[in-house]
């Protein structure tokens, strides 16, 4: 597969009142053409400031942005805003996580969709709205001719999030980040729309990118998975290989935190003792230490370089896991 998406040496810096706020730490990783890459982490990791910042969304005074970010070659960062939303829709897309914000509330689902479609592909009115009627009806939604006539109030959350989905598909992009897309829905309801987006990627020869702060929504839906501490990338392999041979104690902890079908009502969740680091601050060593049990000395003042175990599996820690001495 051919690299689609990538992103290197990214970093992102907010300037508060207090000083610089260290959001993305360099990050670089890459999407390929028609996979499907899942970035875990935290809230406060960076992972929606990573791909918001990427897409050009996030711009301004208050907003320093250093690196690169390219689509098929093209660099990002230094799209106009007029060029950034030439791309937004056609080229790479966005499910936000909150489809009620998303949504217009005071205008039906039809004109919506209708709006964008002659907006973005110069469509026709009625072509537009059988346009629409197809995009619902390929989300699975159920009678869409009455559905294009409803307010976002009268439909539920997971209704809502297919139509977000829909909306996103519409103009066929190449790339579609889904950001946190099963939040505030119910486990049944989650399933149905991971398997929908995976599906959806499969016919339509997608690139997708699932942001989320759970292993166990990305476990059976991505190819690779890349986890972020911090504002940086602390492990990224393949999801096979990720859960098989985790390296990095935050992803262990991670992967611990997760609830298991075998446990039993009384069983305990375990949970990472501390918080993240303050991104106001310079700190030193490895950003997970202060949270870490396998921590030494070396952990607590010198800051590990991501590196690869030769297979292609990435980890940014001294004493990886199977090899703590």
């Amino acid at each position: 597969m051919t690299e689609l998406f990538a992103v290197e040496d990214l970093r992102v810096q907010f300037s508060t009142p207090r000083g610089q706020l260290n959001a993305v730490r360099g990050i670089t990783l890459s999407v390929r053409a028609g996979e499907c890459l899942g970035i875990v982490g935290e809230s406060g990791s960076g992972k929606t400031v990573l791909w918001r910042s990427a897409m050009g969304l996030l711009r301004g005074r208050k907003v320093t942005r250093t690196g690169s970010a390219r689509l098929e070659g093209r660099e990002l960062l230094t799209l106009t805003p007029k060029e950034v939303r030439q791309y937004w829709g056609t080229h790479i897309a966005m499910v936000f996580q909150d489809p009620m914000t998303a949504l217009n509330p005071v205008r039906r689902i039809g004109s919506q969709f209708v709006e964008a479609l002659i907006k973005r592909k110069g469509m026709h009115k009625d072509a537009a709205m059988a346009r629409t009627i197809e995009l619902l009806r390929l989300v699975r939604m159920a009678e869409p001719e009455l559905l294009v006539r409803k307010y976002p109030a009268q439909l539920s959350g997971g209704m809502r999030q297919r139509v977000m989905i829909a909306m996103a598909i519409a103009c066929e992009p190449k790339v579609l980040l889904a950001d946190e897309p099963t939040t505030a829905l119910d486990v049944t309801v989650q399933a149905q729309v991971l398997e929908l987006l995976s599906d959806l990627r499969e016919k339509l020869g997608m690139a997708m990118v699932i942001v989320t702060h759970d292993l166990g929504i990305v476990a059976g839906h991505t190819d690779r998975i890349a986890v972020l501490y911090a504002g940086e990338v602390v492990e990224m392999a393949s999801t096979l290989d990720l859960f098989a041979n985790t390296k990095m104690p935050y992803t262990e902890a991670l992967l611990k935190s997760i609830p298991r079908l075998d446990g039993t009502s009384t069983d305990m969740m375990e949970v990472i003792d501390g918080a993240p680091p303050d991104p106001m601050a310079e700190t030193v060593g490895c950003f997970f230490a202060p949270r870490c049990k396998y921590a030494t000395d070396k952990c607590r003042h010198e800051h590990p370089e991501l590196v690869d175990d030769g297979t292609g599996h990435f980890y940014r820690c001294f004493y990886p896991l199977g090899k703590q001495s």
